[in-house]
C-alpha cells in the first residue's frame, strides 16, 4: 500500500513538472514572436526595411547592412522602444563610405618692391622649409609672409614641377604675380622694357619642365620718347624712316600708311610711346610726309612740335616754296615748321670731318678734324668709357676754324655709335651720318632722338641702321639642342680624361672643360646631366661609383669656372650603354667617357628614383669619393 502511494506521488510531480515545462516552452515562443513581431513592425514603419530581425529566447539580434552610422543608431533605438534596450544585440554593418577626395593643391606668390607673400594649400610631402628659404634668399630674411596651408594628401602629378618653377620664375621677375597649380603654371608681370619682356619671356619658356603648361603675360610699358622723335627721307634708292614714334596704334597705322604712299616698303615700324607734343601728331606726320613726296626729295624731321624740312639739292624753287606754303597752312596749330633748300655745292671742295669707325671685333678707330687737344683728349676718354680703353686707337688732327659746335658734334656722334654692333658715324658742320649693323629693334629710333635732342632745332642728319636679328642679345642666344650639340663636338675634339682609377680631371682635359664652360655661359637655364660611363673592367657596383663620382667631379669643374649648375645632375651609368665592345683596349677607351644629355621630364623622374635606390647623389652636393677597391685601374 505504502509503495503505490509513493508511486501516486511520484507520479504527480511528474506530470506537473511536465505540464509546466510545456507552459514555459509555450510562454518562451510567444515572447520570441511577440518581441520579433513587434520589433519587425517598428522598423517597417519607420521605414528601416534593410534591418533584419531575430528572436532568440529574450534576447533580440538586429543584423544587415545600414546605410551609414545614423542609421544604425536609429534602428537600436527603435528596437529599444519595444523591447529592454538590454535584450536587444547589434551585429548590424555599415557601408564603407568613399574616402573624401584630396582637396586642389595651388599656391599664388606675389612679388613687388615691399617682399614676397605665398598664399595657398600644399601637401605635407612639400619640404614647406625649403621653399621658404628660397623664398627669403629671393626677397630677403624679413620680406617673405607665409600663408601657406598644407593637408596630408599625396603630391597629384605635376604639382613638384609646377611649384618649383613658380619659385624659380618669382626669382627673375621682380613685379609678378605668379599661380601655380599640378602641371600648370599662370604668370603675370611687368618688365622695364620690350628688351626685358622679350628677354623674360624666352628664358621662362626655356627653363618651364617638359609637359608643364605655362601661360604668360608680360606687359612691357610703352617708353617715354624725349625728344618725340620721327624722321622721314627719300633719296635715290631708299625711302623710309630712320626714326619714327607715334602715341597709340592707330597713329602708328596713320603714320605707315602715309609712309607706304610715299614709296617706302610696308615692313616699316613704328615706335609706340609717351610724350607726344600734341594729340594731333599723327595728321602732321601725314601732311609732312606728303608734302615732303610732291617735293620729290630729300628729309623732314620732327623733334617734339619742331619740324625741318631740307629739300633735295636741285629741287625748283617754284615746287618747293609752294609745297611749303601748303604744309604750313595745314599743320596743327602747335607745330612750327622750318624748311630749307640746299645750295648746290662744289663736290671737290670736302668739309671737315670727323669719323668713328667701330668695327665687328670691337676695336675703335677715332679720325678726322678736332678743334683743340682738350676736345681729343674728352673724345679720347669718352671713346674708352663706352667701347673698352685697350680697344680705342685715336688718330685725329687738331685744326682752326671749326664751327662752336664741333664739340657737341662729335660727342654725340661717339654716344650714336655706342648703339651699333659695328659702323661709321660721319660728323661735318653740316650733318651727320650713322651708317651700321646692330642688334637692337629700335636703334634706329634711339640714336635719332639722341641727335634731335643734341642737334638741336633744324639739324640735318642721317640715320642707316640695319637690324640683324643674330646679333640680338635675346634673339642671339642658343637653343638648348644648340648648346648640346656645340658641347658635343668640343668632347669629341677634346676628350675628358681622368687619371686611372680615380675621379681626378686629368690635366689634359682642363682646356676642354673652359671650352665647355663658355658655351653653357650663354646657354642660360637648361636642364643637363652630366653623365658619367666606365668600361666593364673591375666589379659592377665599383664601376657605377667610379662614374657618378667622374661626373660629380665635371660638376665641380664647372661650378669652379662659375657655370650656374641650379639646373644641372651629376649621374653616373657606370658600364652601361656602351658605345664600343669592351674586348680591345681602344673600346675600353671610348667607353670610358663623359657625356652632355638634355633632361626631359621623363629622364628627370627616371634619374630620381634610380638615385634615391642606389644612394647616388642628384643634387649640388659633394663628390661620393672614389672607390678604394678598384680591380682595374682601365675604368
Amino acid at each position: 500500500m505504502r509503495l503505490s502511494v509513493l508511486l501516486i506521488i511520484a507520479m504527480t510531480f511528474t506530470a506537473a513538472a511536465s505540464v509546466s515545462l510545456v507552459a514555459a516552452s509555450f510562454s518562451v515562443t510567444l515572447i520570441e514572436e511577440n518581441s520579433e513581431i513587434g520589433v519587425r513592425d517598428a522598423l517597417d514603419v519607420k521605414e528601416m526595411t534593410w534591418a533584419e530581425v531575430e528572436a532568440d529566447g529574450l534576447q533580440v539580434t538586429l543584423s544587415g547592412t545600414a546605410p551609414n552610422e545614423v542609421a544604425r543608431f536609429n534602428a537600436l533605438s527603435t528596437a529599444g522602444t519595444i523591447v529592454d534596450a538590454a535584450r536587444v544585440i547589434d551585429q548590424m554593418e555599415v557601408t564603407a563610405q568613399a574616402a573624401i577626395a584630396a582637396p586642389k593643391f595651388s599656391v599664388e606668390i606675389l612679388r613687388n618692391d615691399s617682399g614676397v607673400s605665398i598664399i595657398g594649400l600644399i601637401p605635407t610631402t612639400t619640404d614647406r622649409d625649403a621653399a621658404i628659404d628660397r623664398f627669403k634668399s629671393i626677397a630677403g630674411q624679413d620680406h617673405v609672409a607665409d600663408l601657406l596651408e598644407s593637408a596630408n594628401y599625396p603630391a597629384p602629378d605635376g604639382w613638384e614641377d609646377a611649384f618649383g618653377f613658380a619659385i624659380s620664375a618669382i626669382g627673375k621677375l621682380p613685379r609678378a604675380k605668379v599661380s601655380a597649380a599640378a602641371g600648370r603654371v599662370s604668370i603675370t608681370a611687368i618688365s622695364d622694357s620690350a628688351e626685358a619682356k622679350a628677354r623674360l619671356e624666352n628664358q621662362l619658356k626655356r627653363a618651364a619642365p617638359s609637359g608643364l603648361v605655362v601661360t604668360l603675360d608680360i606687359a612691357a610699358p610703352r617708353p617715354v620718347i624725349t625728344p618725340f622723335t620721327l624722321r622721314f627721307q627719300i633719296e635715290e634708292g631708299s625711302i623710309g624712316f630712320d626714326a619714327c614714334s607715334a602715341d597709340t596704334e592707330q597713329a602708328s597705322a596713320r603714320i605707315l600708311k602715309a609712309a607706304v604712299a610715299a614709296g617706302a616698303p610696308g615692313s616699316a615700324r613704328c615706335t609706340v610711346g609717351l610724350g607726344v607734343p600734341s594729340p594731333r601728331w599723327a595728321e602732321a606726320v601725314e601732311k609732312a610726309i606728303g608734302s615732303l613726296a610732291k617735293i620729290g626729295g630729300g628729309s623732314v624731321s620732327f623733334a617734339d612740335a619742331d619740324i625741318s624740312l631740307i629739300a633735295a639739292e636741285g629741287t625748283e624753287r617754284a615746287v618747293f616754296d609752294r609745297e611749303v606754303g601748303e604744309l604750313e597752312n595745314a599743320l596743327p596749330d602747335v607745330f612750327a615748321l622750318k624748311a630749307s633748300l640746299p645750295k648746290a655745292v662744289d663736290p671737290d671742295a670736302g668739309p671737315p670731318e670727323f669719323v668713328a669707325t667701330l668695327s665687328p671685333e670691337g676695336q675703335v678707330q677715332l679720325r678726322g678734324r678736332l678743334s683743340d687737344d682738350a676736345l681729343r683728349e674728352l673724345a679720347d676718354s669718352y671713346a674708352k668709357a663706352s667701347f673698352g680703353s685697350d680697344k680705342v686707337y685715336t688718330a685725329a688732327r687738331i685744326v682752326d676754324d671749326l664751327p662752336a659746335d664741333w664739340p657737341t658734334r662729335v660727342l654725340s656722334s661717339l654716344d650714336a655709335l655706342s648703339k651699333l654692333a659695328n659702323g661709321t658715324v660721319i660728323a661735318t658742320p653740316d650733318s651727320v651720318s650713322v651708317t651700321g649693323n646692330t642688334g637692337n629693334p629700335d636703334a634706329s629710333t634711339q640714336i635719332a632722338t639722341l641727335l634731335a635732342g643734341k642737334l638741336g632745332e633744324g639739324k640735318d642728319y642721317e640715320v642707316k641702321v640695319t637690324y640683324q636679328e643674330k646679333l640680338d642679345p635675346v634673339l642671339g642666344l642658343p637653343t638648348p639642342q644648340e648648346c648640346e650639340a656645340e658641347i658635343a663636338k668640343v668632347v669629341a675634339q677634346g676628350k675628358i680624361n681622368f687619371e686611372p682609377g680615380s675621379a681626378t680631371i686629368d690635366s689634359s682635359a682642363l682646356g676642354t672643360m673652359d671650352k665647355i664652360a663658355e658655351i653653357l655661359k650663354d646657354c642660360r637655364d637648361i636642364a643637363l646631366e652630366v653623365q658619367g660611363y666606365t668600361d666593364s673592367q673591375g666589379r659592377e657596383e665599383m664601376n657605377l661609383a667610379l662614374s657618378q663620382s667622374r661626373a660629380q667631379s665635371v660638376l665641380n669643374e664647372l661650378r669652379a669656372r662659375r657655370v650656374i649648375t641650379g639646373s644641372f645632375v651629376a649621374k653616373g651609368y657606370g658600364e652601361d650603354s656602351p658605345v664600343a665592345s669592351n674586348d680591345s683596349e681602344d673600346g675600353r677607351e671610348a667607353n670610358r667617357r663623359i657625356e652632355f644629355k638634355l633632361i626631359s621630364e621623363q629622364t628627370t623622374a627616371d634619374s630620381d628614383e634610380t638615385a634615391l635606390e642606389n644612394g647616388a647623389d642628384t643634387g649640388d652636393t659633394g663628390d661620393t669619393g672614389t672607390p678604394s677597391d678598384q680591380t682595374q685601374e682601365g675604368n
